[in-house]
């Protein structure tokens, strides 16, 4: 079977399984295995043990539990509701103003992981309650963690930024300085289409629906506070790992115990609280490692099937047959990374991608500290895109049961036509990348 037809196949069976609603880590291994055994015989069953050693046992993927049981230790204590009622204070009136909060927290939060699946679960297990609660559109609600969480690994400290740096032998420092325009930038823009959106259609965002609408002065000075020293957390968290304090899941572990801790201080602990928060953690983290497995299982099976090199043939086909300018050839790679991450996780696709066109960015004559922005910015798209990105599986798996798969691909289609918007744009107007740091570093 050729890989053209097999990929077709796997795309096939993944979405008739979706259909059916069946679960998403064991359809995803289940298809694997299946097809694998078709075409491979018994000796795909030694992609398992190789598998879960390398998803498994990874130093980076331990900061998913612990930066789960800080949003649940948040969220259980009242800390985390308090810290978007706050945001809504401070936001005034203005609908979607918890959306927008969010956007804010959540690329927060995904900063202080540096990877994609770490932070949406994280912000996925803070933010969204909150939100369906006040009733707010499910598709918005999702969409807003999946858009905020996704910026983690665009806002320093990225552990793809780092792994491009290192593969490319390129200043880290440059990298994280490069990305902060475009982080603003996008930001801005997520922003600004919830402000724009809800207000064509405010149906998808009530006004004043929280619980902040009704507080005495007393209560809103008391959710000010809780909801300051929750974002203070997020800032300590994340500035331990940029200072190099600690690791970021070093930093996780600082996260867990500074929620304990605020709960103690502001007299909002309870035992039983703390022990749902571990039982409610151990769900979550069981549930989402068996989608990673799942899906680690079928994109390692679909790899070394061969469609790393189907990619990479199509395009160096279609760049030999016509005549292309060198930004052509940089537009074809981006498609390429974009084809990768709709089966692969971010990291692989750096790890794969970097070593293989930085030479090649250079040649052509560009930075390659622009082509590595480009390649955060479109891997952010590229894992959240249907119908397979990593990052759809990763936020189903902290979802309360009445969300289906549909429901996330709807939600993120806005989202990812905002952050294509935003990688064109840094891609057509290189400055925006290099003027800052340029300016603070001089020139590389």
């Amino acid at each position: 079977m050729s890989i053209g037809v097999l990929t077709l196949l796997l795309i096939g069976l993944i979405l008739a399984c979706f259909s059916f609603g069946a679960p998403v880590g064991l359809a995803l291994g289940g298809i694997a295995m299946g097809v694998g055994y078709l075409t491979w015989g018994e000796g795909i069953y030694n992609l398992i043990p190789t598998t879960l050693e390398s998803t498994f046992f990874s130093f980076v993927l331990l900061a998913i539990p612990l930066y789960i049981y800080m949003g649940q230790l948040l969220t259980r204590s009242g800390i985390g509701d308090a810290m978007f009622n706050a945001s809504q204070m401070f936001l005034g009136r203005i609908r979607g103003s918890l959306a927008i909060s969010v956007i804010g927290v959540c690329s927060m939060i995904g900063a202080m992981v540096g990877i994609i699946g770490a932070g949406i679960m994280t912000s996925g297990s803070i933010a969204l309650k909150p939100m369906l609660e006040r009733g707010y559109d499910k598709r918005l609600a999702l969409g807003v963690i999946m858009a905020g969480g996704g910026l983690g690994i665009l806002i320093p400290p990225s552990i793809p930024m780092i792994m491009y740096a290192a593969s490319t032998q390129n200043s880290v420092g440059r990298m994280f300085i490069a990305a902060l325009i475009p982080a603003l930038i996008s930001i801005t823009v997520l922003v600004s289409y919830v402000i724009i959106s809800c207000k064509l259609k405010p149906e998808k965002a009530p006004m004043d629906t929280g619980a902040e609408k009704k507080m005495s002065p007393k209560e809103k000075v008391k959710t000010a506070r809780d909801g300051i020293f929750a974002l203070l957390l997020i800032f300590v968290v994340l500035g331990s790992i940029i200072t190099g304090i600690a690791t970021p899941t070093e930093s996780g572990a600082i996260g867990v115990v500074g929620a304990i801790m605020l709960a103690i201080i502001f007299k909002r602990f309870r035992f039983q609280m703390f022990k749902s928060a571990g039982f409610e953690t151990a769900m979550l983290v069981s549930v989402s490692m068996w989608i990673i497995l799942g899906a680690s299982l079928f994109s390692n099976f679909h790899m070394l099937s061969g469609v790393q090199d189907m990619v990479q043939d199509l395009v160096t086909d279609i760049t030999q047959k016509f005549d292309l300018p060198p930004i052509a050839i940089i537009i074809m790679m981006q498609i390429t990374m974009l084809l990768l991450g709709f089966i692969i996780d971010e990291l692989i696709i750096v790890l794969m991608c970097a070593p293989l066109f930085a030479p090649i960015v250079m040649d052509l004559g560009y930075d390659p500290i622009w082509f590595g922005i480009l390649m955060i910015l479109n891997i952010e798209i590229a894992v959240q895109t249907p119908p397979y990105g990593f990052a759809l599986f990763y936020l189903k798996g902290i979802a309360p049961p009445g969300v289906s798969m549909m429901d996330i691909y709807r939600s993120v289609a806005p989202f990812i036509l905002l952050k294509l918007m935003v990688l064109i744009l840094c891609m057509v107007f290189p400055e925006i990348v290099l003027w800052l740091p340029n300016k603070l570093m001089g020139d590389g």
